[in-house]
């Protein structure tokens, strides 16, 4: 590590994962960490005076475009946050000779294939929202030599909204519940990623060459979205919490009986053995981080 503390920028402060790595981050080097309110990241030009201004040793960009839904009518600001603002960091990274790690999605991958996808196989995204992460990706690759992507799924954590806070506050409400049972996945914790990350930006502020490129950030484990609401409200009324729905009441349902503006992959599957040997870590099942996320957000 440098004699002097590292300066570290990290974007989407305000954010799941954003949130979660504050403090870590801080305690690795000299944090700027701006969330949505302090920097819009279309504007480009605000975007690269930051940078030059900061120059720092590397870049977090836990900032995106992530209303799924919504991109499908958005598609100009989803690409002009997932898209141009990767572009324009990876080249002022690449300006500053700093490390840049950038967030990507399951999204990228239509979801056909059978098996875990793994980083080398190919992309086909189904919504704007997939196909403007996978710009990203592209054009962070293309740009910038000592770049990490992290493709992750499934996010959830205390801060935010995510499936997993939905799922409690449906279950507070209403007897029944109805969740799509064929999409499979990994619900991952911003926690986790939080961890991992923080172990990627050690390398990078080593200025270890060698560790880089796009790899896989997943929990262990797989689920459906109707086995994941089931251990939800399973779980939460073992830790005390009021539900009117129990697990029993969690309909499965296919997705073609919840129509959304976008599809998804039905399966986000991601294989995370590169990342495992890169960093000689072990991933967390995601059930380990669900219940903990289910105590801590417990009402008292």
């Amino acid at each position: 590590m440098p004699e002097s503390a590292p300066v570290i920028l990290l974007l989407g402060a305000d954010g799941q994962v954003g949130h979660e790595l504050r403090r870590p981050l801080h305690e690795l080097g000299e944090l700027t960490a701006l969330g949505r309110s302090a920097l819009d990241l279309r504007d480009e030009p605000a975007l690269r005076d930051l940078v030059r201004q900061l120059a720092p040793d590397v870049i977090v960009n836990a900032a995106a475009y992530t209303a799924v839904d919504r991109a499908e009518s958005e598609p100009e600001i989803a690409f002009a946050v997932n898209e141009a603002a990767p572009r324009a960091l990876a080249e002022e990274a690449q300006r500053a000779d700093a490390r840049l790690v950038h967030y990507s999605t399951d999204y990228v991958f239509d979801g056909r294939q059978s098996a875990p996808y793994r980083e080398e196989d190919r992309t086909n995204p189904l919504s704007v929202y997939g196909r403007s992460k996978r710009a990203g990706e592209v054009a962070v690759m293309g740009v910038s030599d000592r770049h990490v992507v992290l493709r992750t799924s499934w996010v959830f954590g205390v801060h935010g909204s995510n499936f997993l806070k939905t799922i409690l506050r449906l279950a507070a409400e209403r007897d029944h519940l109805r969740v799509v049972s064929d999409q499979i996945g990994a619900p991952t914790s911003a926690r986790q990623i939080a961890e991992v990350t923080c172990r990627v930006v050690e390398r990078a502020i080593d200025r270890d060459a060698a560790f880089g490129g796009l790899l896989h950030l997943t929990a262990s484990g797989e689920v459906s979205w109707h086995a994941y609401a089931r251990h939800v409200i399973e779980r939460a009324r073992e830790s005390g919490y009021e539900l009117r729905a129990t697990a029993d009441s969690v309909e499965p349902i296919a997705t073609a009986e919840y129509p959304t503006a976008a599809p998804r992959p039905a399966n986000s599957r991601l294989s995370t053995a590169r990342l495992r040997t890169a960093l000689d870590i072990q991933l967390r099942d995601w059930t380990d981080d669900v219940d903990q996320a289910i105590h801590a957000l417990r009402p008292h």
